[in-house]
């Protein structure tokens, strides 16, 4: 199945910024929606973003709207998480996930189908205020 690997953690200030990135091995994600994941230190796993196949229409879980932006460029197979205005709530380990179509990350969606990736060792973001 698709691998991935993500990257572009770091330890910042609050109001900060970073980027993520998530490569995919093992096949095109050009046809995938992909998505951000987090999991802070007491929380489960909570879904942050995610993007159709064209990056065109996106998702935000809403603690993060007007601040994190999703895109990717399928020529890289890469997906991308800019993140402004870092808050403490922000810090936790990030991961990025392939999935089917968009309504897959819908956390209200009952029927939605699972990664097309195998889950990728994350990247740690810490926001210190």
């Amino acid at each position: 199945q698709v691998r991935v690997i993500e990257s572009g953690g770091g330890v910042r200030q609050t109001g900060g910024s970073l980027r993520l990135s998530c490569v995919a091995s093992g096949g095109s994600i050009g046809a995938s929606a992909v998505g951000w994941y987090r999991q802070t230190l007491h929380n489960e796993r909570d879904f942050v973003a995610a993007a159709d196949w064209s990056g065109r229409a996106t998702m935000y879980a809403d603690a993060v709207k007007g601040r994190f932006a999703i895109s990717r460029d399928n020529g890289k197979n890469t997906v991308y998480l800019q993140m402004n205005s870092l808050r403490e709530g922000d810090t936790g380990v990030y991961y990025c996930a392939v999935r089917y179509g968009l309504q897959d990350f819908d956390p209200e969606n009952k029927e939605a189908r699972s990664n097309v990736n195998s889950w990728g060792r994350g990247t740690q973001v810490i926001v210190n205020s």
